[in-house]
């Protein structure tokens, strides 16, 4: 017997080798590890158990009682690794490197907000995974996506809910139901900044008058003063761009002031189930961000769905949205076959899935045919701009007073 190995027996070794590495592999992978940091305490806390938690649990649970995600002709269950973030940016940087080096996750999902996306979207794209930025609403989205090839942004921009808020307004001034006197109200952050500047052009190109214009910290949890101010001007329209316990906060304000213009807008919040809960009968006229088609089969079905498995209802904005971008990226990896984390992010750019809220194909990387406004209407809060979008409804103005 000879004491070398021929090319010929080098490569069938190989060869052989290369089957039982990849055999291993296939039949390691048992499980899709699945991670992400959620704002459980802290401001973000009612943002995110409204709008994501809840839908990250009910995808989970789908795709495990279906038998997991499909890779290369097998169903893999999702097995979920989380953190509490913390509504910190800096726990939210922390948990997602530790999702990556230390728990080694196939993917991970995004925190809520538009402040802690932005926070951990460099180590995503760095890290090389996809990042579903659903919850991120800022004009710097098509810059940003060019950036962070692997980031989507899903909520459309800041500046394309002004316009159409304004252009409702326009509508309405135009058919002699509200004047031209205008008050508005905005945290002072990124979002609400670029909401309020984006406002302020549109309504001044429209011919309104700004009566009153302020900003307020993040956090302010005396809104008096700003709405007694806001009365005082005597608006027909009243905007407040705010986060969801200010957009509370200011409603309840308002109805014990009983400051009643024509139209009230507030929001982000406006759309959440807790808002119909909290105001029943006043909800009705009150106008906010987001909005969703309630006529639409399929979001019936998803509403069912979501109300029984988490025993609340969903908001009525980006609660669908969040779980449309989830049936994207099962559909994504499920194309791919494989944990193939480049290529599940080209499929997502390039891709067209059926969701909750219809057909999703990205454009640059960004969501564009999405709700920017809606209203209250007998109980349900629809959408109602843009107008072409099917679905929407007439917009009801002016707003009944508030019911003391």
């Amino acid at each position: 017997m000879t004491g070398y190995v021929t090319r010929r027996h080098a490569v069938a070794l190989l060869a052989a080798a290369s089957c039982l590495v990849a055999g291993a592999a296939a039949q390691a992978q048992n499980f899709i590890k699945i991670g992400y940091a959620i704002s459980k305490t802290g401001p973000n806390t009612g943002g995110a158990s409204i709008t994501t938690l809840p839908n990250y649990q009910l995808w989970v649970k789908e795709v495990n009682a279906a038998g997991g995600i499909m890779l290369s002709g097998k169903r893999v269950p999702v097995e979920i690794v989380e953190y509490d973030d913390r509504s910190n940016s800096e726990e939210a940087v922390k948990a997602v490197e530790r999702l990556a080096t230390q728990d080694k996750v196939d993917f991970i999902l995004p925190p809520w907000s538009t402040g802690l996306n932005l926070a951990v979207a460099p180590i995503m794209n760095r890290l090389g995974y996809p990042h579903l930025a659903v919850t991120t609403n800022t004009d710097r989205a098509p810059e940003l996506a060019k950036r962070w090839p692997n980031a989507s942004f899903w909520l459309g921009l800041p500046s394309e809910i002004s316009t159409s808020f304004v252009d409702l307004l326009t509508r309405m001034k135009g058919e002699g139901k509200i004047g031209a006197d205008v008050a508005m109200i905005g945290v002072s952050d990124q979002f609400g900044i670029e909401l309020s500047t984006a406002a302020r052009n549109a309504l001044k190109k429209a011919g309104f008058n700004l009566v009153y214009d302020k900003s307020y910290p993040a956090g302010t949890q005396d809104v008096q003063p700003l709405l007694k101010d806001a009365m005082a001007a005597s608006p027909d329209t009243f905007i407040a761009f705010s986060y969801p316990p200010d957009t509370l906060g200011v409603t309840d304000t308002a109805k014990v002031l009983n400051f009643n213009p024509k139209v009230f807008f507030v929001g982000v919040g406006t759309a959440f189930p807790i808002y119909k809960q909290r105001f029943g009968e006043n909800a009705n006229g009150v106008i906010g961000i987001g909005g969703w088609n309630a006529d639409s089969p399929a979001l019936k079905d998803y509403f069912k769905r979501h109300t029984e498995a988490v025993g609340r209802e969903p908001d009525r904005w980006a609660s669908p949205i969040t779980y449309a971008s989830l049936q994207a990226l099962q559909q994504a990896i499920e194309r791919v076959g494989k944990i193939d984390r480049a290529a599940v992010i080209k499929e997502l750019q390039n891709g067209t899935f059926d969701t909750v809220i219809g057909k999703v194909k990205l454009e640059g990387g960004l969501l564009k045919d999405v709700w920017s406004v809606g209203q209250w209407q007998n109980g349900e809060f629809y959408g109602v701009a843009p107008a072409t979008k099917e679905g929407a409804r007439p917009v009801v103005a002016p707003k009944p007073a508030w019911k003391q």
